[in-house]
């Protein structure tokens, strides 16, 4: 539930602007004018909330809910309570979300912590650095010699944007972030602690052991590309470390030097993708997936949480299992394991 003391709505909505922004159809239109004022789960919901039920197997929670606007499928629309505005949409998660970002902007893209505008007194900001008018400068930031900062982007207490590093328009760079020999696009968020364009993890056998592989990349993150709080993202070794446009990593990732990835690919916390691994346009990787160097995973591909990939993946495959292969060899072995475990244990009952 949407909570008032750390979000507050920019404005209130009612169930007719809902409708007209989303293009749901208002099946009620005598409650065309229930206001919107906080956003809940159903089973919650609320005087002025706005909740969503998406789905026959969620239909359960229809008939009891309370709330001033209800966004559900059409399967589930006439379960609901007298009193209630219902919106019936072809992706109800969808407008939810989107309603959620035009009330609460702030949640959607984090903003100044301190209030301040401008570069703040308490920031160290180098004389031959660049920031655009409209860009935020907060307490103890400090940006380097001939960085550059983007206006309507906030760099957040505690963020480093190193030297000749280049922020675009309307971004954000969180606290304690540090960024380095990287060049980021326009309206990218990272939010506090992640690690951007460090070394990479470069060594070569020497004759007192291993010895350092100068990281001579960079990192190039284009548009609307959003990474998780403590995620590394490390500096190319020769070429460069791409994450491409409309990208959205979670929280606690590390992304090798050389690794190039598509647009508009999703990857889960904790992934380990090794160096120079190439992932193609709207790849989405669950949790804790771990990739070897030098792989190649197709555009569209969808590997499951915790595979382990050692091998290249086809395009628009899905893949799971250590090692990883395709899911439905990986499903029948883990049913004939089943099967033989529960063949063991009645022979041993029989015996």
């Amino acid at each position: 539930m949407s909570d008032p003391v750390f979000f507050t709505p920019s404005r209130l909505f009612t169930a007719g602007e809902i409708a007209a922004l989303t293009g749901a159809q208002l099946r009620t239109p005598a409650h065309a004018n229930n206001e919107v004022s906080l956003l809940a789960p159903a089973d919650r919901g609320g005087a002025g909330a706005l909740v969503f039920v998406e789905g026959k197997r969620n239909a359960g929670m229809v008939a009891g809910v309370e709330a001033a606007v209800l966004l559900c499928s059409e399967d589930v629309a006439a379960a609901a309570p007298e009193g209630v505005a219902v919106l019936v949409s072809a992706h109800p998660h969808r407008d939810f979300a989107m309603v959620g970002r035009l009330m609460f902007p702030s949640a959607a893209r984090p903003a100044a912590m301190t209030g301040e505008t401008g570069i703040s007194a308490a920031a160290h900001v180098h004389p031959d650095a660049l920031v655009e008018p409209g860009a935020i400068v907060e307490a103890g930031a400090v940006v380097g010699p001939g960085a550059e900062v983007g206006s309507g982007t906030v760099v957040a207490p505690n963020a480093v944007v190193g030297p000749s590093c280049r922020i675009g328009r309307d971004g954000y760079v969180g606290p304690g972030v540090t960024i380095q020999h990287a060049l980021l696009g326009n309206r990218v968020v990272v939010h506090a602690g992640a690690r951007i364009g460090q070394d990479g993890f470069g060594y070569v056998a020497g004759g007192g052991g291993v010895e350092k592989v100068p990281q001579l990349g960079r990192v190039i993150v284009q548009d609307d590309v959003e990474i998780g709080a403590n995620t590394t993202v490390d500096r190319g070794a020769l070429s460069d470390t791409v994450i491409g446009e409309g990208t959205k990593i979670d929280n606690l990732v590390q992304i090798a030097h050389n690794v190039r990835i598509g647009r508009f690919c999703v990857l889960a916390a904790h992934c380990g993708i090794s160096g120079s691994v190439t992932i193609g346009d709207g790849a989405m990787l669950g949790g804790r997936v771990g990739i070897a160097d030098h792989l190649a995973i197709g555009s569209r591909a969808q590997i499951a949480a915790a595979a382990g990939v050692m091998t290249d993946v086809p395009a628009g495959e899905r893949w799971g299992g250590v090692p990883a292969q395709p899911m439905k060899e990986t499903m029948r072995q883990i049913a004939m394991l089943r099967a033989m475990a529960r063949g063991e244990g009645k022979g041993k009952r029989d015996g």
